[in-house]
This record gives C-alpha cells, sequence and structure tokens, in this order.
C-alpha cells in the first residue's frame, strides 16, 4: 500500500492496485456485505425516507445557524466544567492537544477512533514530542501496527484478511503464536490494550455530535474502547471538527438511528456514550478533567459557499464508499487522504485545494449510488461537478481554494469550439463532414485523443451520418 500511495496521481495509483486480486477481493467481499446488510436495515423505504429527511433536516438546521450554535456549544460546555479550544488549522489543533498533554506532563495517551486526529496528523506529531499514543479501537490498532493510514473511515483496516492480520499479531505482539482464529486475535489485542488504558495518561477521542443545547459530547462505538479513553485516564481531550453539531437532544435519536444502520447494518451501536462533564464531586469514575478541541481547518471557508456546505452535512458513516463502484474496486488508500470515498472526493479538494486534489472529483462515474444512499441528501454528485468547474473555470466564490489550476488553453480552445459547433447548424454539418471524410485517418496517439484512446478503443467514424442515413429513408432535413 505504501507503493501506492507514493505514486502522484489517482489514475496512476489506481492502475497498481487494479492489478492486485487479493485487495479487490478483500474489498469486493466486505462491500458486498455491508450493503446487504444496510439494505435489510432500510427494508421499508417509507420509513427509510421520512428518516432520512429528519436527519437531512437536523443538518440543515445547525448549518443555517452553525456560527450562533458553536458559541450555544461553548457556553454551556464552560458552564458544564468542559474546556472549550478553538483551533484554525490542523497545526493550531495539534499544538493545543500537545500543550495540554504537557500541562498534566502526560507521556503516553489511550486514543479512541477519530477522523479527525487523523486529519491533524496527531499521532506523528505527538511522537515527535515525545509522547507515545496508542489507537485502541481494533482496526485502528492493526494498521497502527502495519505503520499504515486508514482505508475506510468506519473501517479502518477493511481491506487486510484475518491471515494479515495473523501475521501482524505474530510479528508485533510478544508469545503470540500464528493463528487466523477471529476470537484468539481479537483475545490477544484486548490483552494488550487493556493494560494500555490502564497506564495511559490521558485518553483522546473523536466526537460523533456535540449537543448545543446542553453541550453534551456524543460518542458512539463497538468495543467499548471508546468508554474506556474517556474514563478511566485521568484526563481526556475531545476533537471534532466545527459541523458535528446539532441543535438540541432531540436531534440525536434519528441520526443515531441512522448512522449505524447505515455504516455496518446494525440498529444500534453497542455503546453509546454522552459526555456532558468531568468527573464530580462523589462520583467513582470518570475523568478530572475534560478538554474540547473544535477544529476549522477550512470548514467555514466552505459553510461560506451556500452550494458546497452540504458537505458540512456528513455525519461519517461511509455508507457512501460502501456503495461506491469506484471505490469498491481501488480502496481507500488509493485516494491518498484522510477521507476517501465520494465524500473524501468533494471534502478533500474543499480542505486542501484543487491544486492538491484536483484529480479526486474525476475519480467517479456519476452513478448516483452515494446519493441515493447517503442518510443526509448530500448531494455528492452535483458538488462533484461544480469543484470539476471550478478546477477549470473558477466562480465567483472564494470558497475553493486554488480554483482555475486546471485550467488550459487547449481544453479551453476545444470547449470553446464544441459550443460554437452545435450552436451553428451549418457548422455541426461542417464538422460531421469532415469527420466522416478525415476522422478515421486521425492516429491515437495525436496529444487530443491520447489520453482517451489509452483506456478506450477509438471510434470508428461512420460513412454517413444520421441526417444522410434519414435523407434516404425519405424523411425530410428540416
Amino acid at each position: 500500500m505504501a507503493e501506492t500511495a507514493a505514486a502522484s496521481t489517482f489514475v496512476e495509483r489506481a492502475h497498481k492496485v487494479l492489478g492486485n486480486t487479493k485487495l479487490r477481493g478483500n474489498f469486493r467481499r466486505a462491500m458486498d456485505g455491508l450493503m446487504a446488510k444496510r439494505a435489510a436495515q432500510f427494508a421499508d423505504i417509507a420509513a427509510w425516507k421520512s428518516l432520512r429527511a429528519r436527519g437531512a433536516a437536523a443538518k440543515r438546521r445547525v448549518l443555517a445557524r452553525l456560527p450562533e450554535l458553536l458559541e450555544q456549544l461553548e457556553a454551556n460546555c464552560t458552564a458544564n466544567g468542559i474546556k472549550v479550544h478553538w483551533a484554525e488549522t490542523t497545526h493550531e489543533a495539534n499544538s493545543i492537544v500537545l500543550k495540554i498533554l504537557q500541562d498534566h506532563d502526560a507521556r503516553t495517551i489511550v486514543k479512541g477512533k477519530s477522523m479527525v486526529s487523523e486529519e491533524m496528523h496527531l499521532n506523528a506529531f505527538l511522537q515527535k514530542h515525545g509522547i507515545e499514543a496508542i489507537e485502541s479501537d481494533l482496526g485502528e490498532y492493526i494498521i497502527q501496527l502495519a505503520g499504515e493510514a486508514p482505508s475506510h473511515i468506519v473501517m479502518p483496516c477493511i481491506h487486510k484478511d484475518k491471515g494479515e492480520i495473523a501475521e501482524l499479531f505474530t510479528r508485533h505482539i510478544d508469545g503470540q503464536p500464528y493463528t487466523e482464529d477471529v476470537a484468539e486475535l481479537t483475545d490477544a489485542a484486548r490483552r494488550v490494550l487493556r493494560s494500555r488504558f490502564a497506564a495511559a495518561d490521558a485518553g483522546l477521542s473523536g466526537v460523533n455530535f456535540a449537543v448545543a443545547e446542553t453541550g453534551t459530547l456524543v460518542l458512539i462505538e463497538n468495543e467499548g474502547n471508546g468508554r474506556l479513553s474517556t474514563t478511566l485516564p485521568p484526563l481526556h481531550i475531545a476533537v471534532m471538527g466545527i459541523e458535528k453539531l446539532v441543535e438540541t437532544l432531540d436531534d440525536i435519536p434519528p441520526l443515531l438511528s441512522l448512522l449505524p444502520r447505515s455504516a455496518t447494518g446494525q440498529s444500534i451501536t453497542t455503546y453509546v456514550n454522552m459526555i456532558t462533564s468531568p468527573r464530580k464531586p462523589g462520583e467513582k469514575d470518570g475523568p478530572q478533567e475534560v478538554h474540547l478541541v473544535l477544529l476549522d481547518n477550512g470548514r467555514s471557508r466552505v459553510y461560506a459557499d451556500n452550494q458546497l456546505r452540504d458537505t458540512l452535512r456528513c455525519i461519517r458513516c461511509g455508507a457512501c464508499m460502501n456503495h461506491c463502484p469506484v471505490y469498491a474496486r481501488v480502496g481507500g488508500h488509493t485516494y491518498n487522504a484522510v477521507y476517501p470515498g465520494p465524500i473524501g472526493k468533494i471534502l478533500t479538494p474543499q480542505l486542501d485545494g484543487i491544486a492538491v486534489a484536483g484529480d479526486l472529483p474525476h475519480a467517479c462515474t456519476l452513478c448516483n449510488a452515494c446519493v441515493e444512499i447517503c442518510p443526509v441528501n448530500i448531494p455528492i454528485a452535483d458538488i462533484m461537478v461544480r469543484l470539476r468547474r471550478e478546477a477549470v473555470h473558477p466562480s465567483d466564490s472564494p470558497a475553493v481554494m486554488g480554483a482555475g489550476c486546471k485550467h488550459t488553453a487547449t481544453e479551453a480552445a476545444v470547449w470553446a469550439g464544441w459550443k460554437k459547433m452545435y450552436a451553428s447548424p451549418a457548422l455541426y454539418r461542417m464538422g460531421a463532414k469532415m469527420m466522416q471524410r478525415f476522422g478515421n485517418m486521425m492516429p491515437g496517439g495525436m496529444p487530443l485523443l491520447k489520453e482517451w484512446t489509452s483506456v478506450r478503443t477509438r471510434p470508428v467514424f461512420a460513412k454517413k451520418t444520421l441526417h444522410e442515413l434519414a435523407k434516404e429513408q425519405g424523411y425530410s432535413d428540416v
């Protein structure tokens, strides 16, 4: 996978992965299973549409008042005893986390699953400053042993089969014999991680939803590692993107029903943690301090654009990846981004800029499968098309960094010619005649055809145009 990530473009990385039949098989089996489980959960289509409308409405309401509700969240968290920090960039967020840990002389932290911490590249940052971060989610623990990035936002090691995991455990866990028995592998990870929970100086988690009305942080998970990370160590740090907000507690039930059913086909996750304050006098467990780090990292810029802000509705269920025909064939590492799949194809170029991730919106067939199953009804395909357009013809909106950087004079001239020809019947007929006579003589390797014919058969122009055939059949060409 490291070789895949080292390739410079999505197309180059995809070519490498498409030759890996084992990896493709792992993804295909996993995606088929996840799609079947989700379909079983939402068998009642009318109920699904109603629930989806409630979830989408809750997120729309938040985005309509995001600045005001973020201030409300801060006020209520502070009143509850949670210390709130604001970070404009990932560097600021990392520095805030480091300062908190250094103030408490913390040398080890145990982490629950957090995609925002992946966005911050927090583990590597802390390691440079002498602080060890241990991933406690089983999937994250496995890829940490492998030295890899997550390939899926919900199931980070979905690209690995049990044989590969067994080899990793044998190599990295003292005394662990090779076994492909899933229960034994899980027990081995549990033995290692339990001791780390007990010894950690601090715990760090993500946040699925933060409730502005009450200052409550909601965290869902299946393994209990989230609860242990947020209650056993004396210090808990939660990190979240500013869009992970809901207005009231009443918004939580529909979203809790949508998220796990869309993600893994479960009716509800095993654990639902609602954190509203540090340990209070007389309570027997919980951290003595809770900190919340709110990360912007370009989200305010996205929020300022009326169309692109719909991206911020995402609840990170990963259903769009599970149903994407491109993701299912090339896997998550091919995107070379923290957020892969359809949501990553629209989110990453907006956060990192078109110059960095401008090829991702093109890694899409526009089949609309992601839009049909999105639990909060994000118009992913429309945003994908908008970003493709921004790459070559920037709009007046400053929301997309690097807009226009993919513009070329040749492509612009071709499209201008195409537009002029299709706007004039006379020019269209002339162009069709030219293609009819000389089109088949064009070599497939010529500049404008080379990339197209590298993966497709060169089209053969018919000897007669449709107009000529119609005329021969006696139809009027008026």
